[in-house]
Formats: structure tokens, C-alpha cells, sequence
């Protein structure tokens, strides 16, 4: 086997969805913890404190508690390298999450035991099994008074269609929550409350017969055992072709908040979720083996060291072995890239690196010479696919409260937009920039970040428009000449985006129908991938 093969072996890339609240930056820290990445976990509830959960590093997330960027960490654990993408809960950011979900390989969905199924849940998991992405479950707040387990599970397969397979199953729940029973290994885990620290030995007690349980956990072992032998009877056994094609998940629980059944999930992201697969081109299949790198932008970050203005373009090898300091091609634009300070993450903590292989995310410091979706090789002509942009459901527009600072806010937006913060809008005829966001709180952090690290206060303010498309026309139907046709006579309510794609801006979608039926030849399209301008036809 090549060392290549040997190290895409090793690779696990995974990203952590959930509803807002769940306790899926808490579970982030925890997986770090127990991986040894870090030695203490940031204190996520009490905002006050000095520490901060090692995932929210952006000043607006200390100061909420949420998460409104996806963050990325490397870590290893029983020799597996493990590439972990925090993502935004909040649906406002799910645009951001989207494209996260373009880089992984499994997605570890954490579900809050109190509140169950919720609908940005459910609005990730059709992303993923739109994907086909396998699917871990992780079942939270086993501490609190929560709904009973066989409900949960029944209520994850009715709402998300999927089977489940528990692989550990809770002992009591809230102030009589005493553990987890693991039933691959034949044993349970006794419940102790942990801190921000990683604990000592845990106390494990073998089999289902074990006398010690019964006089030592009364109600709560008995109620478990009788529930685990309904599962044994009811549930299939696990699968690993449905679990890859994500149609079964394996359900673990737990208490993130206080360390427990937190390994379990390491261990079984590290034996069930797959290395590093295929991914599709327009050209070809690239295989993660082959000698060549290859890798695509999903994400680009402005900011995240404020004294520099970098911005770093996140970036998953697709194959091959990269090397620092190597030629690379970015293929939309021909230029030549050597990266030669190209940094592995634990947040916003970063090291040099030296060498990375398909799976692993790296993170690229550059100054606009990459985009979302680029493709960069070897020198290849490679377009990789499939990374998503939804037209905006809010348009505001953008005015700057000190016209001294025009230029300022127009640089800032300009990185903003690269990034897929937010989506900025150049009117044709006009000069007042517009803003597109899936929700409200996009233009709270632009502004916030607008302020913060590029010292410009702006005002945003609502505008005439309500709906937006991108527009196209194939060749066939008189191409490049019937777009521009178009534009001219709608020159009143077209503008370009952050890469010079064509959008035409509508007061309601009644309009948009009207302007389709004066316009046949011309194409409506409610969603983008930057590769090569691929569109999809309006929704």
C-alpha cells in the first residue's frame, strides 16, 4: 500500500450539526478534551468568564453564545487523524453550514434528549441525505428531565427517516440519570458529573445480569433492561452499507456538559465513519489516492487575526499529498499559487504545516487571489462541484454613516461577500450597494464586523426588493447578446454579485412570474454553484 493510501486511511473528516442549543459546541470542546487536543474545555455557558468555547473565536460569538461561523480543528486519536468542523445551529447561518457539509465525510447530528427532533434538524439532515452523508446520532442532556428514550427513537425514525440502531442506551434520566449501558462492548458506564477537565478512571460494570447494578440502581436498571430487550427485539441490527448510504444511524447518549459519553463517540466516529472518498469534477472522478493533489475552496474567513486583515481560504485536499511551498494552479483564474505559510487549526489557535493528504482541511492566507469553489491542482484543468449558493430571502440596502469611509465599506463588503457572509450586490444603474441574507441575524454580525475590524459604521436599511434570481440564457436561445438584451431593458433592477454573476431584483414574485413570461428565453435560477456558474432552475 502507497504511503498515500496509508494516510487517507488514517483520515476522518466530520462535521457537528444541530438544532441552536442542543450542545453542539459543548460536544465540540469535549471531543477536543478527549482527543488531548486541549486540557481544558471552555466554559460555553458562562460568557462572563475569561474562557470561551475553543470553536467560538469571532468577538460577537463571546458576546451571544452562539455560533455564527464554522470552525474547523485537527486532532488524533487511536492513531486516526480527525478533521472536525464546528458549524452555526442558527438557520440564519445555514448557508455557511451547506457548504461545510460539502467537505465531510460523516456528520455527527446532536440532538437535545428535552426537546427531540427540531426544524433545523431536520432541514440539515435532508442537506446530508440529499448527500447520502452517514449519520451518527448523538442524544444530549441525559442530566435533565428529558423525553424517554424509546420516544426519541421512535420520533428520530418517523421525523428523519431513518433507522436507528442504539449503541448505548441510558440508565435513568435527570437527578436519577446513573449511566449508559454500551451494548457493543456488554457493559456500563456509571454516570459521575464531570468538569471542564477530563476525569480519571470511569466506573464500568460488565454485563446485563450484574447483581451490583440491580441493588445499586434499583428502578432505573430495571426500567433499562426491560427497554433494551423491546430493542433487541425491534431494532435491525447495524449495517454499515445503510449507515454509509445514511439511511440508518447508530445512536449513542450522553451528557456533554459533564464529559459523559463523550469517548464512546470518538470511538465510534473512529470505527464507523469512512476515510476520505471519491469526489466528483466536471471533467473526471478524482480518487483521494492518486499521487496528484487536488483540493477545493468551501469556505474563506476575514479576520480571523484582526491585526493582519488576512483572509484564510479554507481549503479540503481532495487528493494526492500536499506539500508546503508547491506549485499549485487555481484553475478558474490560470494564476499560480506557493503557499508557503499554509496553517492546520484548533480554532482560532494555529500551527505551520507541512504536510497534509486528502480529507485533511487546511487553511490557506491570502489576499483575494482565491474564491469559494476554487480548484486548485497540480495543474489539472479540475472543477469540483457541488458547492451551493441560495438566492438571499432579505435584501437590504447598505449606506455608510461617515462618507469619509466609502472606500472602507466597500473593501469590507467586499471581503464579506467573498467569504459568504452575507451576498453583496452591485447595482448596474446606481450606486447604493445591496445586501442578501437567508435571515435577519446576518445583518446584525455584518454590521457588528463591519464596525469592529474595519472601523466603518453602516446603516442598513430596507429596499424595494423582496425577491432575487440569478439569470442566464443558454446559446441556443441567442446566449451572451439575449442576456445583455435583458439586462439593458431591466437595467433598473439588475446587479452583479461578489463574482460578476448577473441577478435580476424583483418587488414580489408575482413580478417574477410576470417578468418569465415576457422573458422565455431567459433562465430564473433561485440557487448557484460557483464551479463554472452551474445553475439551477428557479424554485
Amino acid at each position: 500500500m502507497s504511503d498515500i493510501a496509508q494516510q487517507v486511511q488514517r483520515r476522518r473528516t466530520f462535521a457537528i450539526i444541530s438544532h441552536p442549543d442542543a450542545g453542539k459546541t459543548t460536544l465540540t470542546e469535549k471531543l477536543l478534551l478527549f482527543s488531548g487536543a486541549i486540557n481544558i474545555a471552555g466554559s460555553v455557558k458562562a460568557r462572563k468568564a475569561a474562557r470561551h468555547a475553543t470553536s467560538d473565536w469571532m468577538e460577537i460569538e463571546k458576546q451571544r453564545g452562539i455560533s455564527v461561523a464554522s470552525s474547523v480543528m485537527q486532532m488524533e486519536y487511536r492513531d486516526c487523524v480527525i478533521n472536525l468542523l464546528d458549524t452555526p445551529g442558527h438557520q440564519d447561518f445555514s448557508e455557511d453550514t451547506y457548504r461545510v457539509l460539502t467537505a465531510v465525510d460523516a456528520a455527527l447530528m446532536v440532538i437535545d434528549a428535552g426537546n427531540g427532533v427540531e426544524p433545523q434538524t431536520r432541514r440539515l439532515l435532508q442537506v446530508c441525505r440529499a448527500r447520502n452523508t452517514p449519520i451518527l446520532t448523538f442524544v444530549n442532556k441525559m442530566d435533565r428531565e428529558v423525553k424517554a428514550p424509546l420516544d426519541l427513537m421512535d420520533e428520530i425514525e418517523r421525523e428523519l427517516g431513518m433507522t436507528v440502531v442504539p449503541f448505548t442506551w441510558p440508565v435513568g434520566m435527570g437527578k436519577t440519570f446513573r449511566g449508559v449501558y454500551d451494548r457493543r462492548e456488554d457493559q456500563m458506564r456509571v454516570f459521575a458529573a464531570g468538569e471542564d477537565r477530563r476525569g480519571g478512571d470511569e466506573e464500568v460494570l460488565a454485563g446485563l445480569d450484574n447483581t451490583e447494578s440491580a441493588s445499586r440502581f434499583g428502578m432505573e436498571w430495571s426500567t433499562a433492561k426491560d427497554e433494551l430487550e423491546l430493542v433487541e427485539g425491534a431494532s435491525p441490527a447495524f449495517d454499515k452499507d445503510a449507515f454509509l448510504n445514511g439511511t440508518q444511524t447508530p445512536m449513542l447518549f450522553g451528557s456533554a456538559v459533564n464529559n459523559f459519553g463523550v469517548r464512546e463517540v470518538l470511538d465510534a466516529l473512529v470505527d464507523l465513519a469512512p476515510q476520505p472518498g471519491a469526489k466528483a469534477a466536471i471533467q473526471r472522478t478524482v480518487e483521494p489516492t492518486e499521487p496528484k493533489f487536488s483540493g477545493v475552496v468551501f469556505k474563506i474567513q476575514a479576520n480571523m487575526d484582526p491585526a493582519h486583515r488576512d483572509r484564510i481560504a479554507f481549503v479540503r485536499c481532495a487528493s494526492g499529498h500536499f506539500e508546503r511551498g508547491m506549485r499549485l494552479k487555481v484553475v478558474r483564474s490560470g494564476k499560480e499559487l506557493r503557499p508557503n505559510t499554509v496553517v492546520s487549526f484548533l480554532s482560532q489557535r494555529r500551527e505551520l504545516l507541512d504536510e497534509a493528504f486528502a480529507g485533511d482541511i487546511i487553511g490557506i492566507p491570502n489576499h483575494g487571489v482565491l474564491q469559494l469553489g476554487d480548484t486548485l491542482t497540480e495543474g489539472e484543468a479540475l472543477q469540483f462541484t457541488g458547492l451551493p449558493f441560495f438566492a438571499p430571502e432579505i435584501i437590504r440596502s447598505v449606506e455608510v454613516a461617515d462618507p469619509l469611509k466609502t472606500k472602507q465599506l466597500r473593501a469590507g463588503l467586499t471581503q464579506l461577500g467573498e467569504e459568504g457572509a452575507i451576498q453583496v450586490f452591485r447595482p448596474i444603474a446606481g450606486t447604493v450597494l445591496l445586501l442578501g441574507a437567508v435571515g435577519q441575524l446576518q445583518f446584525e454580525v455584518v454590521a457588528h464586523r463591519l464596525e469592529h475590524e474595519y472601523g466603518v459604521r453602516a446603516r442598513i436599511m430596507g429596499s424595494n426588493y423582496n425577491v432575487a434570481r440569478w439569470v442566464t440564457c443558454a446559446p441556443e436561445d441567442g446566449g451572451e447578446q439575449e442576456l445583455k438584451r435583458f439586462m439593458d431593458a431591466n437595467a433598473h433592477r439588475v446587479a452583479l454579485d461578489a463574482v460578476d454573476a448577473p441577478t435580476v431584483l424583483l418587488d414580489h414574485m408575482a413580478t417574477l412570474r410576470a417578468v418569465e413570461a415576457n422573458w422565455p428565453k431567459i433562465k430564473f435560477h433561485a440557487m448557484r454553484e460557483h464551479a463554472g456558474l452551474v445553475f439551477h432552475k428557479s424554485m
